[in-house]
């Protein structure tokens, strides 16, 4: 089949068959090309001095913070963990061996402190002098005050928000500059995104759509198993064929790692998931295959006939997200099945 490719400039959105159901072969060619994420048996590789930042990650033991620790460390970054010392700091990953995780672990150090403590973050912080800041749990602006007061030299504050700050809508797929619901969950997120705008810091903001992949502490995808698994059928609102997108969590760490000092990527949000759709029915037929299933009994219903209260009856959002402002601004090649 023919290939088909767009080319745009510099480098954000790392697509991959991780991310895509479809099992298309997808290949990135990319300005400042980074090292891919290392299979098992890879040794570390160390980037040269020059290039080495110390990094803080807020969080970072629980799912997405285990990948982009990794990746940060592989590229020759100092990275230090803050977090309250409750869980490991490091955890060995599916697929790493022994030898990977330990020379991993050696070289992570970690910051025990309540984040919302907020001299303590202050009078930590200040004494550490951190170049670049990953906030992976952050949920209030408050939160963040701090951190930018103890570090007014910060090159640059990423920031993981979600896209469930956007504004319910029928006008699909969302745009990074649609509008957003000051009532959502996340609205402490969206307070976030409005105080780094106005701080004066460099900053960026992803904002994940769905995420899957090992240790997922929010397993979306699992309803499907585990109604797969006791063999019930699976009821689905409307008509099934509404599109959504997931994205595997190394993917995002890649996005995370894309936007570290690229000045292109200065006080921009980006919507990031998967690069390919998938209807809910197709989801749930995907899920069935992948757990070695038979053909799931899809039952479509109208959520309006139901009253559900506070209860989430089906655990995907009916909307859709673009990722068309990473995609515009950054290199982006797929080869067509």
């Amino acid at each position: 089949m023919a290939a088909a490719s767009v080319s745009l400039k510099s480098s954000l959105f790392l697509s991959s068959p991780l991310s895509d159901f479809g099992g298309a072969a997808i290949s990135i060619s990319a300005q400042n090309r980074r090292r891919s994420w290392q299979p098992r048996g890879a040794r570390m590789q160390v980037a040269a001095a020059a290039d080495s930042k110390n990094i803080l990650i807020m969080g970072g033991t629980r799912f997405i913070g285990l990948f982009l620790s990794r990746k940060l460390v592989q590229e020759g970054h100092q990275v230090t963990l803050f977090t309250r010392g409750k869980a490991p700091i490091t955890q060995q990953l599916p697929g790493e061996s022994d030898a990977e995780y330990a020379e991993f672990s050696s070289k992570v150090l970690h910051l025990k402190g309540d984040r919302k403590d907020f001299d303590f973050v202050k009078t930590s912080l200040s004494a550490k002098g951190f170049n670049v800041v990953y906030d992976i749990n952050g949920r209030e602006a408050t939160e963040v005050s701090p951190i930018l007061e103890a570090l007014p030299n910060l090159e640059q504050f990423i920031y993981c928000s979600s896209a469930g700050v956007y504004l319910k809508s029928d006008l699909l797929p969302h745009f990074e500059t649609d509008a957003v619901d000051p009532k959502s969950r996340h609205k402490g997120k969206l307070e976030t995104e409005s105080l780094l705008e106005t701080s004066g810091v460099n900053w960026t903001s992803i904002r994940p759509v769905y995420i899957y992949g090992p240790l997922n502490y929010n397993p979306v995808e699992e309803w499907f198993f585990h109604r797969l698994k006791a063999g019930r059928p699976i009821p689905i609102p409307n008509a099934g064929n509404q599109i959504t997108q997931l994205g595997h969590v190394k993917d995002l760490a890649t996005a995370f790692i894309k936007v570290l000092g690229n000045p292109k990527a200065s006080k921009q949000v980006y919507n990031i998931s998967g690069s390919k759709y998938v209807t809910f029915d197709g989801l749930a037929r995907a899920c069935a295959k992948a757990g070695g299933f038979p053909e799931p009994e899809i039952i479509h219903y109208n959520p309006k006939d139901f009253d559900f209260g506070k209860k989430k009856a089906f655990p995907f959002r009916d909307q859709v997200f673009l990722l068309h402002h990473a995609l515009k601004k950054y290199s982006y090649y797929s080869v067509a099945d």
